[in-house]
C-alpha cells in the first residue's frame, strides 16, 4: 500500500497544486514591468493580511533573515534589548540580537508556558534604556501562541519599539499589526502563505523607521532603506526569488478567496482536531491550555514510545512526516504541523497513521479511537457525548 506524502511539520508546508503550477511559468526580468506588477500585488495583499498601512518589505531570505534584518536595522552595538522567550525560536531571536552586540535582557519562561504581560511590564520598568522589545507570537518549538495583543500593548505603553516574530503565525493566526501597536512584524513564505521558502515579509512602522535612522549596526543585504528605495521603483535591490514570488501571488489569491476569517477558523478547527486525536492515542499535550497553537501541536509521547522510531515508521511506511522536539526537547516530543493548505481529511490521515504505527510498535492497539476523536472534533461533538 502506498500513500501520498503528508508533510505535517511546522514548515515548509505542502504546496497546493495551483501554487505548484504557478511556479512553472517562464523566468522573467526582475527589473521589468511584469515583476514590478507582481511585487506590487504581493506587497498590497500582504499588507491586507498583516493589517497594516505602513511599509511592507519583501526580502529574499528565510524568515530568520527577516528577523536578522530587524535587529540589523534597529539595534546598535551596546544597546539594551529585551527578549521575551519561552522556547527555541525565542532563544534564536535573543541570540540574533546578541550577535549584533546588543546587551540582551532575557525575560524567560518555562517551555510550554506563555510570556506573562505583567512580568514584561515590570521588567521594562527596570530597564528604561531598552528601546527594542523582541516578541515571539507563535513558538513552534513548543506549540504555543503567546498573548501578543497584551504583550505588545505593554511594550508600546512603555514607549518601546515592538518587534514580532510572526513567521509561523501571520496568515494563519489573527494579527492586527497596526491596531495592536506592533512596529515590526516578520513572516516567511514557507508557512501559512502556502509557498516555498525564499521570501521574508517585514512590516515597518514610522516609529521603526525613526529608530532605524539612528541605529549603527552594519548592514548591507538587509538594509531596509535600500529595500524601500528599490521597492518604490518596482524592484528589489538584489536578485529576488522570482518563482517564490509567483507562488506567493497565487497563495495570496487563495487566502483572499477563502477569506481571512475563514482561514483563521479553519486553522483553529484543524488544531482542535489534531489535539483531540493525539490525546485519544495517549499523547500528553505540552503547551499550556488556552495558549495552544493553531498552526502546530506539540505533545509528549505515551510511555514506552520512542519518538525517533515513531517518526521513522510514519515516514517510511505511511508517508506521514511529523517533526520532533528541538533544543532541550529533542527526542522528547512530537510536533504535528497543521498550517497552510490543510483540510479535515489530512488530519484524519495523519492520526490514523499514528494509530497504526503505535500498534506496530507495541504501544497500543489500533481500534479507531484516534480517528473517532478527530471526527467528533471537526463535527463539534462535545467530549461528554463521545
Amino acid at each position: 500500500m502506498t500513500f501520498n506524502t503528508q508533510l505535517r511539520i511546522p514548515g515548509p508546508t505542502p504546496l497546493p497544486e495551483r501554487v505548484v503550477r504557478s511556479m512553472s511559468r517562464p523566468m522573467i526580468d526582475h527589473r521589468g514591468s511584469e515583476f514590478a506588477a507582481i511585487l506590487g500585488e504581493i506587497t498590497a495583499g500582504a499588507k491586507r493580511v498583516f493589517k497594516t498601512k505602513h511599509d511592507l518589505l519583501l526580502l529574499t531570505s528565510s524568515g530568520t533573515g527577516g528577523l536578522e534584518s530587524a535587529v540589523a536595522n534597529l539595534v546598535s552595538p551596546g544597546d539594551e534589548v529585551v527578549a521575551a522567550l519561552c522556547g527555541n525560536f525565542g532563544e534564536r531571536f535573543a541570540a540574533l540580537a546578541a550577535a549584533y552586540g546588543a546587551e540582551v535582557v532575557r525575560l524567560e519562561f518555562e517551555w510550554g508556558q506563555p510570556v506573562d504581560a505583567d512580568d514584561l511590564r515590570i521588567l521594562l520598568e527596570r530597564h528604561p534604556k531598552a528601546k527594542v522589545v523582541l516578541l515571539t507570537h507563535n513558538e513552534t518549538s513548543t506549540g504555543l501562541t503567546n498573548p501578543l495583543r497584551e504583550l505588545a500593548r505593554v511594550a508600546r505603553d512603555a514607549d518601546r519599539i515592538v518587534v514580532v516574530d510572526g513567521v509561523s503565525s501571520i496568515s494563519s493566526i489573527e494579527i492586527e499589526t497596526d491596531a495592536w501597536g506592533i512596529d515590526v512584524a516578520v513572516s516567511g513564505s514557507q508557512k501559512g502563505w502556502m509557498s516555498p521558502p525564499g521570501l521574508a515579509l517585514v512590516s515597518v512602522s514610522e516609529r521603526a523607521w525613526a529608530q532605524q535612522a539612528n541605529a549603527r549596526s552594519p548592514r548591507f543585504y538587509f538594509d531596509w532603506k535600500e529595500a524601500k528605495t528599490w521597492a518604490e521603483k518596482g524592484m528589489t535591490p538584489f536578485t529576488p526569488a522570482i518563482q517564490v514570488a509567483f507562488a506567493m501571488q497565487e497563495g495570496l489569491h487563495m487566502l483572499e478567496e477563502e477569506g481571512l476569517t475563514n482561514v483563521y477558523e479553519r486553522h483553529a478547527r484543524m488544531a482542535r482536531a489534531t489535539q483531540a486525536g493525539l490525546q485519544a492515542l495517549g499523547f500528553h499535550l505540552f503547551a499550556q491550555d488556552g495558549y495552544r497553537s493553531n498552526t502546530v501541536t506539540s505533545a509528549l509521547p505515551p510511555p514506552g514510545l520512542e519518538v525517533a522510531a515513531l517518526r521513522q515508521l510514519l515516514d517510511t511506511k505511511y508517508g506521514v512526516v511529523i517533526a520532533g522536539g528541538q533544543g532541550k526537547m529533542t527526542g522528547k516530543m512530537v510536533r504535528v504541523g497543521h498550517l497552510g493548505a490543510i483540510a479535515d481529511g489530512d488530519v484524519v490521515q495523519v492520526i490514523w497513521a499514528i494509530e497504526q504505527a503505535l500498534e506496530e510498535l507495541d504501544i497500543a492497539p489500533a481500534d479507531g479511537r484516534g480517528v473517532a476523536a478527530v471526527t467528533a472534533s471537526v463535527q463539534g461533538v462535545p467530549a461528554t457525548a463521545r
